[in-house]
């Protein structure tokens, strides 16, 4: 497949292209732009021609472009989730039941929510009225990681369109497919040209020559946190809006209390979904001694079980890893454990499936004797690799769980409901789930804290950060 850049509302190509492959076979299956500075000034000045009448659009009208792209994503969900799949590496029926169902909402989340969106008032006692308008910003940008390709894509630039702006957005070289697709449908859903660009290439050019764009007015980032840091570095001393979802080394806390099975089944999940490949994913596993030999049996035989097999093979519950250099990086953290003095309980090796023997396969992996320190314990692997802590007290919990640089998400595991309220507000980070996994609530938060990132997207948080607050007060 040819994938195309979508600016101003036609499709380029350039003049250097890079190939794309497929993680399931390690095979070249098309081509993408190799876009760099050149094609981000055509994109932006596109989009900034088109802002003053996007911004004036009624609201009704944006999120009626909206519904329609969610109706495009809704008509051709099966080859989206194909292409989903065969992209990233992922299952098809992950794809299917997930990813792609979880982009049209977002459409449809974000074209209602605009159309709910108040603005505030604030009366000073018979002196005077304030009230608050909410202006778009102007061009934003809008990038997005491998792992969720259009999930994360359609939760960026939904809200960013939505409240009025015009978006330039590079999805991730590694899976660029679903975002393509996406593109030639924006003109029969109505948007204008320059409202909605697409741009594709690798990160440190066509990303870069984003983020220091001097008509970029905010940039929206879901990635690794070293490179946050470097967003951060070009955008903050130009005082311009950003928002970075980074890494995560989330723990999952298990008291002896817990409903076993429902923990083990649900944390098998947390741990190894999209092979491991979701910053929500709970890599560090922390089980209340009573309890760890029995829990600990349990999951390394469950996790023994998993079969890895062809992505687009419907029955396929465990994908490859997005790209060969990832499979080696993850490896290498597993040989890593076990120069620290760790036990590989299960896994730790590459697989290679009947069929797509040349792909990028990793068992799911259970590491265990591993001190807090390590930096198996510490670092983000982003892969099917956990490791297992015992802990006695509540305290002792709290103090592994918040003992990393990281603070997006957690899982707590007990049926004691004191507990639960106490221990969660003791966990240093962005959202915590009791009983339960990636249960997610569109209108909530999202985000997290210390290394994990700034800022909160979903619901009117996301609405909030893509415009600009002006204050208008009225003497009377």
């Amino acid at each position: 497949m040819q994938v195309l850049n979508f600016v101003d509302g036609a499709f380029q190509n350039t003049p250097q292209v890079l190939e794309n492959v497929t993680p399931s076979t390690g095979e070249v299956f098309g081509t993408i732009p190799r876009s760099g500075a050149a094609e981000v000034d055509k994109a932006m000045a596109a989009a900034k021609r088109a802002f003053p009448a996007w911004s004036k659009t009624p609201v009704a009208e944006r999120a009626a472009c909206l519904e329609r792209l969610a109706d495009a994503v809704r008509d051709h969900a099966d080859v989206l989730a194909k292409e989903e799949a065969r992209d990233n590496g992922k299952p098809l029926s992950l794809a299917a039941h997930v990813d792609i169902p979880r982009a049209e909402k977002n459409l449809r989340f974000y074209a209602s929510g605009v159309q709910h969106y108040a603005s505030e008032s604030h009366a000073m006692e018979g002196e005077a009225i304030n009230y608050t308008l909410r202006k778009p910003l102007g061009v934003v940008a809008c990038i997005s990681p491998w792992n969720l390709p259009l999930y994360l894509f359609t939760w960026k630039v939904a809200p960013a369109l939505a409240a009025g702006n015009c978006v330039v957005a590079k999805p991730s070289e590694l899976t660029p497919v679903t975002a393509y697709l996406l593109s030639t449908w924006v003109k029969e859903a109505g948007f204008p040209d320059g409202v909605f660009n697409v741009l594709h290439g690798l990160g440190p050019e066509v990303g870069e020559a984003m983020v220091t764009h001097p008509d970029i007015a905010a940039v929206s980032f879901t990635g690794g946190t070293t490179t946050g840091a470097r967003i951060a570095g070009h955008v903050a001393p130009k005082f311009k809006k950003m928002s970075l979802e980074l890494g995560g080394k989330n723990p999952a806390i298990i008291f002896e209390d817990a409903d076993f099975e429902d923990a083990l089944r649900t944390t098998l999940r947390s741990s190894f979904a999209n092979q491991g490949q979701i910053c929500l994913c709970g890599s560090r596993i922390l089980i209340q001694r009573p309890i760890y030999d029995k829990f600990k049996e349990a999951l390394v035989a469950k996790a023994s079980k998993m079969v890895a097999g062809d992505p687009l093979d419907p029955s396929t519950k465990l994908g490859a890893v997005v790209s060969e250099a990832h499979m080696e990086k993850i490896l290498s953290y597993i040989g890593l454990a076990k120069e620290e003095g760790g036990q590989v309980l299960c896994g730790g090796h590459r697989l290679h499936p009947e069929g797509v023997e040349g792909g990028f396969y990793v068992a799911p992996t259970v590491i265990e004797g591993l001190g807090p320190a390590c930096r198996t314990n510490q670092e983000e692997i982003f892969g099917p690799v956990v490791t297992l802590q015992p802990f006695d007290t509540e305290e002792e919990a709290l103090a592994l769980a918040n003992d990393t640089a990281y603070g997006l998400a957690a899982t707590l595991w007990t049926t004691d409901l004191k507990r639960a309220h106490r221990v969660a507000a003791g966990i240093e980070s962005g959202i915590v789930w009791v009983n339960t996994w990636l249960l997610r609530d569109l209108r909530t938060p999202f985000g997290g804290v210390k290394a994990s990132g700034l800022g909160r997207e979903g619901g009117f948080d996301a609405l909030e950060f893509f415009t600009e607050p002006q204050n208008i007060c009225i003497k009377l």
